[in-house]
């Protein structure tokens, strides 16, 4: 169970994070929770080996593939996939693995922790940081596109 101390802490403290399952398509929740963050003074590093980039910033096939230090592992992807996920995060020296909601995998909370990194589960770090930090902007998913028809 993670704190409101513990949240506010770990989105103060850590800048950088690797959102891995990042998305290119504007309306998918990766997208907008990482755009969000980025528009916030956070570092996304963009993590999906389908792409080059990403919201400007060059996407990565993986977490060993990153050059650069990363404070949080924000993982979109389905709970199967994040035990090697977890080793990776702790291969790189991460300090936090955030699952995502819907995202709970007890496997990779214990590799997380044997690895000394904190775990969060089942939240979402765009949420959480506009819920604590709030007034910083919007904090719905404005797409700035009026529609109520599904994109293509």
């Amino acid at each position: 169970m993670n704190t409101i101390p513990q949240l506010r802490r770990i989105l103060k403290e850590y800048r950088t994070i690797a959102v891995v399952g990042l998305s290119a398509d504007w309306y998918r929740p990766s997208y907008f929770a990482a755009k969000y963050m980025q528009e916030h003074g956070f570092r996304i590093i963009p993590v999906n080996p389908k792409y080059d980039s990403i919201l400007g910033e060059t996407c990565y096939p993986d977490l060993r593939s990153i050059p650069d230090p990363v404070d949080i592992v924000d993982v979109f992807r389905k709970p199967t996939d994040c035990a090697p996920i977890a080793h990776d995060a702790v291969a790189i020296g991460a300090k936090v693995l955030w699952l995502q909601i819907g995202v709970v995998n007890d496997e990779a909370r214990q590799i997380a922790e044997a690895g000394d990194l904190e775990v969060v589960m089942d939240r979402c770090v765009k949420i959480e940081y506009a819920r604590l930090f709030g007034g910083l902007g919007w904090f719905g998913v404005n797409t700035k596109v009026i529609s109520a028809r599904r994109p293509v």
